[in-house]
């Protein structure tokens, strides 16, 4: 609901002026709807990426091509002068991800929902200027000033949200469609320092499994009427967290402990399938990239 109240705000902000008001309100309305819909998540509240990444029917492409193509990508989207770059993108990213990878719909939303809300807050920042009298399309007084929206500022932050929306929507994509024993084989190949990928994929676990613990708490807690009202809240809040520093340590050091018990020497190793590159995924690359490229390369409207 935070990220669709955002996006009616950012949308109606970003093209106030430069479409009529009578079309502005449904659009802006529609994808706030859309995202409050689509984005309440109908199963547990703790998706597990790396279950979402083994289910999907994209798995079976050839790691090191999605990798590689999804970085270029993420570059031409970051380069580029055309706002219109990350919105194809990320377009793009959803209809790979749902109907190419199988992955509901509302399980993508769910997981982009953090890092659109994150933009969004920086888009309206980026949107919004003081000014001691009104110079924009849209302007509010404010305590003796005001908060001015212009042609200028619309550009820019249309340029540096979309770009953002691209970049992510490629990492997203990625994450649920590729497990990480794949990314980390693709990183050995890269020649990247084993500590750096032992550490990568340790902290990647152990954000799961703290999510995984503290969901167990809050669920003990609530069901011991832990947060019936503020007081008793923050008592169960507090409780939760020292007891969650004190598994993860413990946690921490059980684990190091099973590793060295199995000879643990500065390197993770993972039995890896042989996924050879095909045709049609190699077409379907080199078309991303074509289309991509010649999007940023086009003149800004």
């Amino acid at each position: 609901m935070i990220t669709a109240a955002l996006t009616f705000a950012f949308v109606g902000s970003l093209l106030y002026g430069r479409i009529p008001h009578l079309y502005l309100l449904p659009i802006a309305a529609g994808l706030g709807l859309f995202l409050a819909i689509t984005g309440r998540h109908r199963h547990a509240p703790l998706i597990s990426i790396d279950a979402l990444a083994q289910s999907s029917r994209l798995k079976s492409i050839n790691p090191a091509l999605k990798f590689c193509t999804l970085c270029v990508l993420m570059i031409i989207c970051v380069a580029s002068k055309n706002p219109f770059t990350g919105v194809f993108l990320l377009a793009a990213m959803l209809i790979l991800a749902v109907f190419a990878g199988g992955l509901d719909l509302h399980d993508y939303i769910h997981i982009l929902a953090l890092p659109v809300s994150f933009l969004l807050i920086g888009g309206l920042a980026l949107l919004f200027e003081a000014a001691p009298e009104p110079i924009g399309v849209l302007n509010f007084p404010v305590f003796g000033f005001w908060m001015c929206v212009s042609d200028k500022s619309q550009f820019q932050t249309a340029l540096v949200v979309s770009r953002a929306f691209g970049a992510v929507s490629c990492l997203c994509l990625l994450s649920v469609t590729t497990p990480m024993p794949h990314i980390i084989a693709v990183l050995r190949r890269m020649r990247c320092p084993e500590f750096i990928i032992d550490l990568m994929y340790l902290i990647y676990r152990y954000i799961f499994i703290l999510l995984s613990l503290h969901h167990e708490m809050h669920d003990a807690a609530k069901s011991r009427l832990g947060f019936r009202d503020y007081r008793t809240s923050l008592l169960a809040t507090g409780r939760i967290y020292s007891n969650l520093l004190a598994r993860s340590y413990q946690f921490a050091s059980t684990n190091f402990d099973a590793m060295e018990s199995r000879c643990y020497d500065t390197g993770i190793r993972f039995l890896e399938r042989r996924i050879d590159v095909t045709l049609a995924h190699t077409s379907v690359s080199v078309m991303l990239l074509i289309v991509t490229l010649g999007l940023s390369l086009m003149p800004p409207l």
